[in-house]
């Protein structure tokens, strides 16, 4: 079936900043920012793999938030991204923050719940074809944006409200589990973190107690001497102990990737940026950004472990360890590294291959290495089993995502040959 249309206007709720923009001007300059305070909005908030970033946010004070009250959000409202990335859209979550400041790049819509579901409505600001509608609405003269006229203007399909509900319950309930398997990825990740500074940066492994430790002379030390190491540990250069594959990067123009789409994944310097029907790389590889994105807001490198088969520009240094050091220790070694010394380049930072083997790292006796592995890499291979469970999660609720929008699919139909989902639809 096909659903009629209603525009953003007619199913936002009757009060005066349902539908608002960011402020202008100075009103959120980086002056104004505080340790602490009522959260800001920004395009980093609102990736498009989930509903909503809860974190990563500059904060502005309680007093400047009272001053900036009509560009306030609160949970349940709609963000949109109205200039730079077009297509970011949000919705937000119940949780820490009672309110939160939009920036001055960002639009709010507060939904009339009698009228619409907000959940619905931000599945279908998630459609493809939602997308391309966007872009075809945009202004491109500078940096693409949109306003608020288009925002309110901009027709969306309109089953009945049970429908919606539905729609928005089904679909959402990929978006729990792919958000549960996330939560415990990061379990993961922060327990090897804290494994490896355990054992490597505080140097408290396993038999610490009686083992000596020397210092750069070769000479018996107390733990805790400055510079001291256990003994059979040394500090050396990362081409020591790792391979490097730069050399058999091969850059791909979009229009070239775009003849060849298909399943595996084509890295840049910070994410994946395409998907081709070709690869170079199969296995367990560390992506170091080269330029570009190549420094964290914390200093460290910008770094992608991937253990799949892969194709990368030449955005990303590409290394693996060299056995017995695994790439995972790798990894965790350079994700607390900072780099500020080793990034040239103003207009595009870049670590080109002579500093990034300039980094030194810590090697340990064999025997401590390969305890660590026998401990970290089944972490790393659980990450890699939720990781490949939201690829098919996010691939299923893709794939039903316009076809439940559009009316194509019939909620009841998909229930029905779906009877675990009855409890949730209902």
């Amino acid at each position: 079936m096909k659903w009629e249309s209603i525009s953003i206007e007619e199913i936002k709720l009757n009060s005066k900043n349902a539908l608002v923009g960011g402020p202008f001007g100075s009103d959120l300059s980086g002056i104004h920012y505080v340790d602490f305070g009522v959260p800001v909005i920004r395009g980093t908030n609102l990736p498009f793999d989930s509903t909503f970033n809860n974190a990563d946010f500059v904060f502005v004070s309680e007093e400047k938030a009272n001053k900036l009250s009509a560009n306030t959000a609160f949970p349940g409202d709609l963000i949109f991204t109205q200039r730079g990335t077009l297509g970011q859209v949000g919705i937000v979550p119940c949780g820490e923050f009672d309110k939160y400041i939009i920036s001055q790049s960002q639009m709010k819509l507060t939904v009339d719940i009698t009228k619409a579901n907000p959940l619905f409505v931000y599945y279908y600001f998630r459609t493809k074809e939602c997308l391309k509608r966007i872009e075809n609405l945009a202004f491109s003269s500078g940096v693409p944006h949109i306003n608020l006229g288009i925002l309110r203007k901009f027709k969306i399909p309109y089953p009945p409200i049970t429908i919606q509900n539905k729609i928005a319950t089904l679909l959402s309930v990929y978006d729990d589990l792919i958000e549960n398997n996330k939560q415990r990825i990061k379990l993961l990740e922060e327990m090897a973190g804290e494994i490896y500074k355990e054992w490597f940066v505080r140097l408290r492994f396993p038999g610490y107690n009686t083992t000596k430790f020397f210092n750069r002379e070769g000479e018996e030390v107390p733990k805790g001497t400055d510079g001291a190491l256990p003994e059979g540990w040394e500090k050396v250069r990362i081409n020591e102990v790792t391979n490097n594959y730069d050399s058999k990067r091969s850059p791909l123009s979009s229009m070239a990737r775009m003849e060849i789409q298909g399943e595996f994944p084509y890295f840049g310097a910070a994410k994946i940026i395409d998907y081709i029907n070709d690869y170079i790389f199969d296995g367990k590889y560390l992506l170091l950004a080269e330029d570009g994105s190549v420094i964290s807001s914390n200093g460290n490198p910008v770094l992608q472990f991937v253990n799949e088969k892969f194709w990368v520009s030449n955005h990303a240094h590409v290394i693996e360890g060299k056995l017995p050091i695994s790439t995972e220790y790798i990894y965790l070694a350079l994700s607390k590294f900072s780099i500020l010394g080793l990034v040239t380049g103003a207009a595009q930072p870049k670590i080109n291959q002579e500093n990034l083997n300039r980094i030194e790292v810590l090697k340990p006796s064999e025997i401590f290495i390969n305890k660590f592995n026998e401990i970290i890499i089944p972490l790393f291979d659980e990450i890699l089993i939720l990781n490949k469970k939201n690829k098919l999660l996010q691939q299923t609720r893709d794939l039903l995502l316009p076809r439940l929008i559009s009316g194509k699919l019939s909620v009841e139909h998909m229930v029905d040959q779906n009877p675990d989902m009855k409890a949730v639809a209902h």
